[in-house]
């Protein structure tokens, strides 16, 4: 599942920019696309990791302009507003670049720090407030969720019938937090033999409630399409089950858990279910292909008053907003093993975990819906071929999207991360604007040229000699 990203830029403001980036001309290019006329846009936020040079961290500079030409060409005229690209290796970011606009007039150039709609991104960071508890002894993945949300009690699993008058069973095991974190619930996701089932949660939708425990109560009474722990089905479902656990097990409502235990040791400062009516002029507009092959406003609360909530509840699977440098800090967190600038949110083992293949031992072959060169760890997919994938990368390379064109991939073997954000909600139809998540990730890692030494080290037949 993938996204896209866009271009802009001034002169000297340009040049200054590209400095300020780590103090040096060596820096990570900072701003965008090649030098325009100055602007009177306010100085960016201090960088969100260390900034070094390309070069020094193995990537080519010449390389990494075929990727800045494709996005300002995907952010021309006829395509995306604008997007925003990160990349970071070994903890220190070699290319952040702005392109494009954040409005929908195309006036307002895009800033490395505006804010974006992260929608499904969120369900890693669900994904980690769930392990946080697994560690403190609070939660077990092996645990039924009934064990926490007493209406999950009485689940049953969808035997046939009409939407009027349904026919039930009970399932074939109990549904747990591993099942819920893997997707392998049996929620109806859309799958083939899901019809009945998706219908009944049509009629009696969850994503109306006024908070988690609410979605919670209608989910149960939606039932299974499937016994859990017998296929790989996408549901946000999943992801809300597991905030209210949070909650239930915290005794802190979502939103709070993830700010006093996530986002304020992290540093990060932009993001939240909300942003504040101070920084809302920072929030891009969100788009979809209208008529004549134009772009125009989303139809939704958070098109209309950007920066409201996008679910009436503190959404887990996808509610939260966010910008690149806040995103990246989240993911250098992941490829330091849970630590970041010495707060430690998660044990390195517990990431290990994390960033495998959990679908192993419960599905076989142990794949997710998308690609049969991947598998689902807890919160993303993980990479487990990636020529049966079609894309550069690596073996354990983890990452997932966002319903608006937003993507993330950390690859520890590399120790890279690599973020593009757009806010653009596709429709599937023909003259929709290309889907250029992939492309994107097969230009960051066709830019890098130098091996991760310590990789190297651990992988020679040296270093494995007595």
């Amino acid at each position: 599942m993938l996204p896209s990203t866009r271009a802009t830029s001034p002169a000297v403001a340009w040049l200054l920019a590209c400095l300020a980036c780590s103090g040096s001309a060596s820096a990570a290019p900072v701003q965008t696309a090649p030098p325009g006329p100055a602007s009177a846009v306010a100085p960016e936020t201090a960088m969100p990791l260390p900034g070094a040079s390309a070069a020094s961290e193995g990537f080519s500079g010449a390389r990494l302009e075929r990727l800045h030409a494709f996005l300002r060409e995907s952010t021309g005229p006829s395509g995306y507003l604008g997007g925003v690209t990160l990349i970071a290796r070994h903890g220190h970011i070699v290319d952040w670049q702005a392109y494009g606009h954040r409005d929908l007039a195309r006036t307002q150039p895009m800033r490395r720090d505006d804010i974006f709609r992260m929608y499904s991104m969120t369900k890693t960071v669900t994904s980690v407030a769930v392990l946080m508890l697994v560690e403190e002894g609070k939660l077990s993945l092996d645990d039924p969720a009934s064990k926490y949300l007493p209406e999950f009690a009485r689940l049953q699993v969808l035997d046939g019938g009409t939407v009027d008058a349904p026919r039930w069973r009970a399932p074939a095991r109990p549904l747990t937090l591993r099942h819920l974190l893997t997707h392998t619930s049996g929620f109806a996701a859309g799958l083939p033999g899901d019809e009945l089932a998706g219908a009944l949660a049509e009629r009696n939708d969850p994503h109306g409630a006024a908070d988690l425990r609410g979605f919670v109560a209608m989910a149960a009474r939606n039932g299974l399409a499937a016994d859990p722990g017998t296929r790989f089905g996408y549901e946000a479902a999943n992801l809300e089950a597991l905030a209210r656990i949070v909650e239930v097990a915290s005794g802190q409502d979502f939103a709070s858990f993830l700010q006093s235990r996530v986002f304020a040791p992290l540093r990060m400062h932009d993001t939240g279910f909300t942003v504040p009516a101070a920084k809302r002029a920072r929030v891009v507009d969100i788009t979809r292909m209208g008529t004549a092959h134009k772009l125009e406003p989303d139809d939704g609360p958070s098109s209309r008053t950007p920066g409201a909530a996008l679910n009436a509840y503190a959404s887990g699977a996808g509610g939260l907003y966010s910008t690149a440098g806040d995103y990246a800090r989240f993911c250098q967190m992941l490829l330091d093993g849970g630590t970041l600038d010495g707060q430690v949110l998660l044990g390195r083992k517990t990431v290990e975990l994390m960033l495998s293949n959990n679908l192993a031992g419960i599905l076989d072959p142990p794949v997710n819906q998308y690609s049969d060169g991947e598998g689902f760890g807890l919160g993303g997919y993980v990479i487990l071929d990636p020529a049966r994938r079609g894309t550069p990368g690596s073996p354990g390379a983890f990452g997932w999207s966002g319903a608006a064109s937003t993507n993330y991939i950390i690859d520890p073997r590399e120790g890279m991360s690599a973020i593009v954000l757009l806010q653009h909600l596709p429709n599937g139809a023909a003259d929709d604007l290309p889907r250029i998540g992939r492309r994107v990730q097969a230009l960051v890692y066709q830019a890098l040229v130098a091996p991760d030494p310590t990789v190297a080290a651990r992988l020679s037949p040296a270093a494995a000699t007595p």
